[in-house]
């Protein structure tokens, strides 16, 4: 996968673009977040990061990556704040975007055509398989998309689904390795077919 943040050069000259990392849970979407917001920074653009205010596993402020890297952050609440933080600045990063109201595609969009490079990361689907929040209608407004993977804990090939570990049907549970496992689309599906069996069983 080639990464145009790698060039220098090209990176200080792209503007108004849309880029967005998804995968599965633990496949280093905040990493590639962190890693371009900190070229961009070395760049000397003007950054702003925000994030999710719900989303507190590591920080209150700071976005944190499972690697425990870190760059700073601010939290809100509703995708529209992110426009009156953003009037004189280069490049914005959106971490776990799939929390976020629908209306982060118009914020994303109305940045983008103000000359703006956006850069979010975000999970691609929930613990069903199921498209997540925003992030279908980002990939699909985006000028780049980074699909990234993590590693299936069960066979090792790699990993696009995250399998919810413990019986909660909320869509939105934050979690961590107790919580969630990467799996590849069969193992998956086979875990799933398992946590079925274990529901319909007599209690």
């Amino acid at each position: 996968m080639m990464l145009f943040s790698e060039d220098h050069t090209m990176e200080t000259r792209r503007r108004g673009r849309i880029e967005v990392i998804c995968g599965s849970m633990f496949s280093g979407k905040t990493e590639e977040l962190i890693r371009r917001l900190k070229r961009a920074k070395f760049a000397k653009q003007r950054v702003e990061i925000f994030k999710p205010a719900i989303d507190t596993r590591y920080s209150q402020v700071d976005v944190v990556s499972h690697d425990s890297h870190s760059i700073a952050s601010t939290p809100i609440e509703a995708s529209a704040s992110i426009l009156l933080f953003t009037s004189e600045i280069d490049v914005v990063g959106i971490d776990e975007a799939q929390f976020f109201d629908n209306g982060l595609v118009d914020v994303c969009n109305e940045l983008a055509n103000n000359g703006i490079r956006v850069i979010v990361a975000g999970l691609d689907m929930d613990f069903r398989g199921v498209p997540f929040g925003p992030m279908p209608s980002l990939c699909a407004i985006a000028d780049e998309v980074s699909k990234v993977h993590a590693i299936c804990m069960k066979c090792g090939q790699l990993a696009s689904f995250s399998h919810r570990t413990v019986q909660n049907d909320k869509q939105v549970m934050l979690g961590e390795t107790h919580e969630y496992e990467p799996l590849c689309r069969t193992c998956y599906l086979q875990a799933i077919e398992e946590d079925r069996q274990r529901d319909n069983q007599p209690k």
